[in-house]
């Protein structure tokens, strides 16, 4: 089969930029050609937060749905002119959109990505995929989540038994093997960048510089390790609806902490919720992806919980989540079912996305 070139575009819980990437994909392979990080405006990250964490109007949220779409425009537009691609060349464009809220439970289960698809199709001309979630939660799904699809996709052929871990503002797991398994293990960095802008008005902490000068506060780790959330089984999905300053405070509630070991003993708590659910299946390889796996303290403590577990990183870990949105995109254009089912509880696999030219 000839192959075929997409664009896929992922802008995580962390809101710290919008990865665009270019791939070379067929049935058998998906090649990352080249990739750009485009950044989040400060202004447009501190409204969406405002929008999550406090009450917003049906107009703020419109505002950002086309602000969303600007700006996945201009990351598309930025990557194209930078390696002279010719539009034309490009099949579609797989967009995740900015997921605001995420509450696929309850009697009107629902997931909300924002970033309007018409703006980015009439802007550059390319067919763009998208609303990928929501057929999987009219199904009965969680709507998430999906990197395990393309984990299977492009790891299935290592001789080992393998797990793979993405790192992102919350951290998932994929489990390799004759049953897919997948699924949201808790907050990645969500809870750390989110300590670290309060204290030290830092985007995220490079290394676990800041949390290695802390000590861990095993109290308050054992507390927060025994949130409802660690113990429901799978599957299971999450977001900044759970897992955000309202969700910390409670914990931090009546107790003075220094600041560097609230930051040490959040790195703990993402370490130990991903390594507890790893060690559930003891695999002899985790790969780790996403923007946690450059955190080189949070890795050697991953390390640390699983000594009988190689961990290593996996090849384009920044990368592997829009890849995943360009590889969706060709699923949909070929009409092509995605395996889900397992992964997200729904009632069949589906064909994903909706096409806007």
């Amino acid at each position: 089969m000839n192959k075929e070139h997409y664009i896929g575009i992922m802008s995580g819980t962390s809101l710290d930029g919008v990865d665009v990437i270019l791939c070379e994909i067929d049935s058998n392979s998906c090649k990352l050609i080249t990739s750009l990080e485009y950044p989040m405006p400060l202004e447009l990250k501190s409204e969406i937060l405002r929008v999550i964490e406090e009450n917003c109007t049906l107009e703020s949220l419109g505002e950002i749905d086309h602000r969303l779409g600007l700006l996945f425009t201009q990351a598309v537009g930025a990557l194209l002119i930078r390696e002279n691609i010719d539009p034309s060349g490009i099949n579609a464009i797989g967009l995740h959109g900015q997921t605001l809220w995420h509450a696929p439970e309850g009697e009107y289960p629902f997931t909300m990505q924002l970033g309007d698809p018409n703006i980015l199709a009439a802007k550059t001309g390319i067919p763009v995929v998208a609303d990928f979630r929501r057929k999987d939660v009219a199904l009965g799904g969680q709507g998430a989540p999906f990197a395990p699809a393309f984990h299977e996709f492009i790891f299935s052929n290592i001789n080992s038994s393998v797990s793979v871990v993405n790192i992102g503002g919350m951290a998932n797991i994929t489990v390799l093997g004759d049953k897919l398994i997948g699924y949201d293990t808790g907050c990645g960095n969500v809870l750390l960048d989110m300590w670290i802008a309060e204290h030290q008005g830092k985007a995220y902490d490079e290394n676990g510089e800041w949390a290695s000068t802390g000590v861990v506060d095993y109290t308050l780790l054992d507390k927060m390790m025994s949130d409802d959330f660690f113990q429901e089984p799978y599957p299971k999905s999450t977001g900044r609806e759970k897992f955000n300053n309202v969700w910390l405070q409670k914990y931090l509630s009546g107790h003075t902490h220094n600041p560097e070991d609230v930051q040490r003993t959040l790195l703990e708590l993402t370490a130990m919720s991903i390594s507890n659910e790893v060690l559930k299946f003891n695999p002899d390889i985790t790969l780790l992806c996403g923007g946690g796996a450059k955190n080189t303290f949070l890795v050697e403590r991953i390390k640390v919980l699983m000594p009988n577990v190689e961990v290593a990183i996996s090849a384009n870990a920044d990368q592997i989540e829009a890849m995943t949105f360009a590889w969706l995109a060709y699923k949909r254009i070929h009409h092509q079912k995605v395996n889900l089912k397992d992964v997200t509880g729904a009632s069949d696999n589906a064909v994903l996305g909706g096409i806007y030219v």
